[in-house]
């Protein structure tokens, strides 16, 4: 290790950092895997993932047993009036998706909505209250749902995941009744309430031709952001990066962006899920990240176990350069 990871690791054991400290093991496998030391670096990823540790600060705490294994702790989910349809589906801990290879930018202002939740105590004291209200936009495929996935695993929280089909009505004002209903549900349960690809909702009521049923829900969402004080955090996510709703924008205390991912996250995407099997040494990664650049996280993602896949079929135990380029070719033939 440099002098400055040795500086970062010491500043993080001390200070109690749990989320820092998975960084620098993240960066030291990736490390290790560049040094094509991949036996070591496949030991750590096993470490890293079956490991359950015990955490001090509330950093990445793990919920009781009880919440970690269904809903019931929270009580009965809400469900609409005319039909009893569930509101919201509960995301059981064991499958949130929380490991993110992020910029440093918005890995800081993710890293902040962790900080400031685990400390609204402290905060309160002198009248501050935590960021609670956040909303993701960008290109899809680029982790927008699994940032909130990682919010939710790091503050220990159930997530819950809005199902705008059982949601919208036909019935006047039912729809914009049934989301006060989840809403309430939230000021009594810490949660991450999730509103998944709410396009609809985010798209800019001056452009939209919609009557009826969404122009209400928009409202009524409005208000309850206004209102919003639950013990927990709302994130929405949308696909949408122009056209957003001015009025709905400024409701949310964070707005982020997430981006495609560049050049050398490409390359740390690529090792990490690569990390359980054996590559071959002559795959120039650079090259091959350059190759890939303009690519959404979640496609880089799926090319690179499409190869695996090809490889194991195949009979092979070592991914090489052929597997991965026989898949970037069959997806640049279906353009």
């Amino acid at each position: 290790m440099n002098a400055d990871l040795y500086k970062r690791l010491f500043k993080a054991i001390f200070s109690e950092d749990i989320i820092a400290l998975k960084k620098i093991a993240d960066v030291i496998i990736s490390s290790e895997r560049q040094n094509n030391h991949n036996v070591l670096a496949n030991s750590l990823e096993k470490i890293k993932y079956n490991e359950k540790p015990k955490v001090k600060n509330g950093f990445a705490k793990f919920i009781n047993e009880k919440n970690s294994s269904s809903s019931s702790s929270m009580g009965a989910l809400p469900t609409s009036k005319r039909n009893n349809m569930q509101l919201v589906s509960y995301v059981p801990r064991n499958q949130l998706k929380h490991h993110m290879i992020l910029n440093n930018e918005i890995e800081n202002k993710l890293l902040c909505i962790e900080k400031e939740y685990m400390a609204k105590e402290r905060l309160a004291k002198f009248n501050l209250t935590p960021k609670k209200k956040v909303l993701l936009y960008g290109a899809p495929g680029c982790g927008k749902t699994l940032a909130a996935e990682r919010l939710a695993w790091n503050l220990g929280l159930p997530l819950l995941k809005v199902r705008f089909d059982s949601l919208l009505s036909s019935y006047f004002g039912e729809s914009a009744s049934n989301l006060r209903a989840v809403f309430d549900f939230c000021k009594n349960e810490p949660v991450v309430l999730l509103l998944d690809e709410c396009d609809f909702i985010a798209k800019s009521r001056i452009t939209s031709q919609d009557v009826g049923e969404v122009p209400r829900i928009v409202n009524m969402l409005l208000m309850l952001l206004d209102e919003y004080n639950s013990p927990g955090l709302v994130v929405a996510t949308t696909n949408l990066k122009v056209s957003l709703d001015e009025a709905l924008f400024r409701r949310f205390d964070v707005v982020i962006e997430i981006p495609k991912p560049s050049v050398d996250e490409i390359k740390k995407l690529l090792y990490t899920t690569f990390s359980a099997m054996n590559v071959s040494k002559d795959i120039d990664w650079d090259s091959l990240a350059k190759q890939l650049n303009g690519h959404s996280a979640a496609n880089i993602v799926s090319i690179a176990q499409n190869a695996a896949k090809s490889c194991i079929l195949e009979g092979s135990n070592i991914v090489k350069k052929e597997h991965i380029l026989g898949v970037i070719k069959d997806i640049s033939m279906k353009y």
